[in-house]
């Protein structure tokens, strides 16, 4: 028995007006199978290949653009540094203290303070004249509102002196000092003038 032997055609004229590649998706070629002893359609493997890595590619990006968007956000930035977290748990911060208008009192200067009363405990808010200060410690002559003309060693002062909405006249008292804490000073209302502060100057 003969055997036959079987040839492979000419690719060139059996692929003549034979598409190389096919409508599929796949884009495979038309390529010589020598088993079958025809032409048929190969499959391609590295098109999947491609695919999956498109596909880890986008999954990365997405993944690292969440983790962009999660990390940007208003947070403040804190001076001297970047704005991450210290790890140390927040400072307590003081509330502001009341600050004084005019700075510390000095002699000569009339201020609005917590004057202590003269026959008895507690204080009233009232202008003074500071004739010293010593340490913590100012001493005052209070300044009213009210004439005392029985009392000895009372000076009238111009009106508005005390810094006052009104514009009334006040009275100094030089009789009574007081010794008021510098911390219970709360606002300089102006200076006194300069006779007055002649003739009471060597009181404190």
């Amino acid at each position: 028995m003969r055997s036959v032997e079987r040839k492979a055609p000419d690719h060139r004229s059996l692929l003549h007006g034979l598409p190389l590649w096919g409508n599929s998706p796949v884009l495979s070629p038309v390529r010589w199978k020598p088993r079958t002893g025809r032409y048929g359609r190969v499959m391609n493997t590295w098109w999947w290949v491609a695919l999956v890595v498109v596909v880890l590619l986008a999954l990365v990006a997405s993944v690292a653009d969440g983790w962009g968007r999660s990390g940007r956000g208003p947070r403040g930035r804190r001076p001297g540094g970047a704005g991450r977290p210290s790890g140390r748990a927040p400072e307590r911060t003081r509330p502001p203290s009341r600050s004084r208008p005019g700075g510390a009192p000095r002699p000569g200067e009339i201020w609005w303070a917590d004057v202590p009363y003269e026959d008895g405990p507690g204080s009233k808010d009232r202008p003074c004249l500071v004739l010293s200060v010593r340490g913590g410690t100012a001493v005052v002559a209070k300044i009213t509102s009210k004439l005392h003309a029985e009392r000895p060693g009372v000076i009238a002062l111009a009106p508005g002196a005390v810094g006052d909405a009104e514009g009334r006249q006040s009275f100094l008292e030089t009789d009574e000092l007081r010794d008021v804490p510098v911390r219970a000073f709360r606002r300089k209302a102006g200076e006194a003038d300069p006779e007055v502060w002649d003739r009471v100057r060597g009181l404190g």
